[in-house]
């Protein structure tokens, strides 16, 4: 076969493949609508952490920069010393007061909403965070719709876009 030959059959491959293509508008609207999920009945580890990664792939738009995902078994015991709640409060603390560059992204889940919650609150109010300690960041809390204003204060305090979702 000449390289015309050739040419010519790629480009008529092209075109027939191309003719078999659904609608451009049915793959948008598609796209565009996310899919309704719904969170564990259990506590099993496994199945939030899936639960939640589809969650905040659908609150990335306009993240530029890193994620930081910060979750808590709901067997977290919060008195305990040196546990997952007290390193995390830490960790958390000291994210906030260093201050978090804008285009990043904080999440916050747990099956336990509330203690959850305490944990934004308390790291949120700590000594020397200041008010735009988090601008041009955003801040996701999946959680409960009981603990959404109490967090949402403490989060736009700092400057932060505060965005919440209610799991369920």
């Amino acid at each position: 076969m000449t390289r015309h030959t050739l040419l010519a059959a790629a480009v008529a491959a092209t075109l027939m493949l191309a003719g078999c293509r659904a609608p451009a508008g049915d793959e948008a609207a598609e796209a565009a609508a996310p899919a309704a999920l719904t969170a564990p009945t259990t506590d099993d580890d496994g199945a939030w952490k899936a639960y939640l990664g589809q969650v905040i792939g659908q609150n990335m738009d306009g993240i530029t920069e890193r994620t930081f995902n910060y979750y808590l078994p709901a067997a977290t015991d919060p008195a305990e010393v040196d546990g997952p709640y007290s390193r995390m409060l830490g960790d958390v603390q000291a994210a906030v007061q260093r201050g978090v560059l804008p285009g990043n992204m904080l999440s916050f889940s747990s099956p336990n909403s509330t203690m959850m919650a305490d944990l934004i609150v308390a790291a949120f109010a700590a000594e020397g965070v200041q008010d735009t300690a988090l601008k041009g960041s955003r801040v996701l809390f999946i959680g409960e719709a009981k603990d959404e204003s109490r967090v949402a204060q403490a989060v736009t305090a700092t400057g932060a876009e505060f965005r919440f979702v209610e799991k369920k």
